[in-house]
């Protein structure tokens, strides 16, 4: 355990600069809670499965059709896909105490926020399950002239939707457009025109070259190939060297991906960009987003389920067995089981291969799994702005940040009142406050080792004080969450791996799903593994479609 001083615990993620300007032990912080979902018993279980060694007589066996292990979003939209084709004795276990995963959202004072993933893009035409769920969710207002669906005004993200705190001033949007040469305005122009290309590009069958999620993109090697390389080398390719250009590509892969361009797989990079369009010089797709952010999805999903979900579920073993299949692990300090026709884990690869012993048979994929840290703000009030900068938008990014800068809570919600002060938002809301692990998660998780709320806290007011400087009188509390294994990334090769593409085939009574196996860290991705690998139980269990 490392005893971190404030000063150099912000040297660590924010960079010495900014450590230097922080002198002396600094105000006291906020009051606050450091929350870790499902870490210590996950953790503990498969360190230290019990006796024996293992789980094999559990105190209360259980009988469903099928059980899902994991209460993620691949795991919800798993048991909702399956409800949906008329399996309905679902069982659902969760290591924590609530469902979501890094979709989980936070509630109090009267607000909703995010602690993790929060938000989507609108549906093109192609997204069927993502549309049938925003459907559900009343969250569609019919389709346009190309059958694409139109997303409800109330869910598609309000103007402003984005701005950046550049060279001391607010600008809209995140492209660091201020003050561009000519030479910058070009290579963004040459930029935009290559994302168009790929755009428009289609493959023999009609398959575009990116898609959301990837399962419906072309496996054209001209395309494939991109995987193979950095999306810095295919912008070094190309002659894109703008700083400026070069700083938004980056933030994209920050956001996206936890990763540099450096480090991202081309095809990831390009992704971004042009999974996003519908057609070459198209806007991109809106955003789609909630007070919660993804959490919303989350508790849809979750709440046609009822009393199937069972958290607190630390499962240590997933075996097939004459007629089926068996699921035990400890519910607390209890040994629990199922068993039944089918299971589908919806967890992370790497805890897979410790609690299903048939993926030993399995080569398995290098994922490379980032970490990422998130502060909820709870301001009393809003900090002042200044005249003549971008008004507050739902997204604020800072340029000169290793974090990603922070989202509003109650942007979406309306539930602000006209300010004196241009008419700007004002009075109570959250903060949400994101920083990601650009090198290996492991040496995040070894280095900071130690770090706690206060430290978190510290470095997330530090942050956002240089772009609100009146922030801290305002700030009147700080929770903390760190997600050690956040999210797969997409280094180059990992997309189109061929041992990741094998781990999606059934071991016998066993579908594996969630966003490992497409190695982006999406919810559209998610909802995807989840559908496939429920329909492919259905069609084991030959239920008539």
């Amino acid at each position: 355990m490392t005893a971190w001083s404030r000063r150099d615990f912000i040297a660590a993620v924010l960079g010495a600069p900014l450590a230097a300007a922080c002198r002396g032990p600094g105000p006291a912080l906020p009051a606050g809670e450091l929350y870790t979902p499902g870490k210590a018993a996950g953790h503990r279980r498969l360190r230290d499965p019990g006796p024996g060694g293992d789980v094999r007589k559990p105190d209360v066996w259980r009988q469903a059709e099928v059980v899902v292990v994991g209460g993620g979003a691949s795991g919800l939209a798993a048991a909702w896909q399956l409800g949906r084709r008329g399996v309905a004795d679902v069982a659902v276990v969760e290591l924590d105490d609530v469902v979501g995963g890094t979709a989980q959202a936070g509630a109090g004072d009267g607000f909703e926020y995010p602690w993790g993933a929060h938000y989507i893009v609108a549906p093109q035409a192609h997204q069927r399950h993502l549309i049938d769920l925003l459907g559900e969710l009343g969250g569609l207002d019919g389709v346009d002239a190309d059958g694409a669906p139109v997303v409800a005004e109330v869910l598609r993200c309000r103007a402003p939707e984005e701005r950046l705190f550049y060279r001391g001033r607010w600008y809209d949007g995140l492209y660091p457009g201020a003050g561009a040469d000519a030479e910058a305005r070009a290579q963004l122009a040459a930029f935009e025109r290559a994302v168009d290309g790929w755009v428009g590009w289609r493959d023999d069958a009609g398959r575009r070259a990116f898609t959301l999620p990837t399962s419906a993109a072309t496996t054209a090697a001209e395309v494939t190939a991109l995987d193979g390389l950095s999306m810095a080398a295919w912008l070094d390719a190309r002659g894109l060297t703008s700083p400026r250009l070069r700083w938004w590509v980056d933030y994209a892969c920050r956001d996206d991906y936890g990763l540099l361009a450096a480090d991202t797989s081309a095809w990831a990079g390009l992704a971004y960009f042009a999974a996003r369009r519908a057609r070459p010089g198209a806007e991109a797709q809106p955003v789609v987003t909630w007070p919660g952010g993804n959490g919303a999805l989350i508790a849809h999903l979750a709440g046609q389920l009822g009393d199937r979900v069972t958290p607190g579920v630390a499962v240590t073993r997933v075996a097939a067995v004459d007629g089926g299949v068996e699921v035990v692990g400890y519910h607390g300090e209890r040994a629990v089981g199922w068993r039944a026709r089918r299971a589908i884990l919806a967890i992370p690869l790497h805890v897979a291969r410790h609690v299903a012993p048939a993926l030993g048979a399995r080569a398995m994929p290098a994922v490379d799994r980032g970490a990422w840290a998130v502060a909820n703000l709870h301001l009393t009030t809003r900090p002042r702005e200044r005249i003549g900068d971008a008004p507050p938008a739902w997204d604020n990014v800072l340029h000169d940040s290793a974090s990603l800068g922070y989202v509003v809570a109650t942007h979406q919600t309306g539930r602000t009142t006209a300010g004196v002060a241009q008419g700007r938002d004002r009075g109570p809301t959250v903060f949400t406050w994101y920083y990601p692990f650009t090198g290996p998660a492991a040496d995040a998780r070894r280095d900071l080792d130690g770090a706690g709320r206060d430290e978190w806290a510290a470095a997330a007011l530090a942050d956002l004080t240089r772009a609100h400087p009146d922030l801290p009188g305002r700030v009147r509390r700080v929770d903390v969450t760190y997600w050690g294994h956040g999210m797969p990334r997409p280094r180059p090769g990992a997309v189109f791996d061929p041992a990741l593409a094998a781990l999606r085939a059934p071991l016998g009574p066993i579908h594996l799903a969630g966003t490992d196996l497409s190695g982006l860290a999406l919810f559209e991705e998610a909802l995807d593994h989840g559908v496939r690998a429920a329909d492919e139980v259905v069609a084991a269990l030959a239920v008539p479609a």
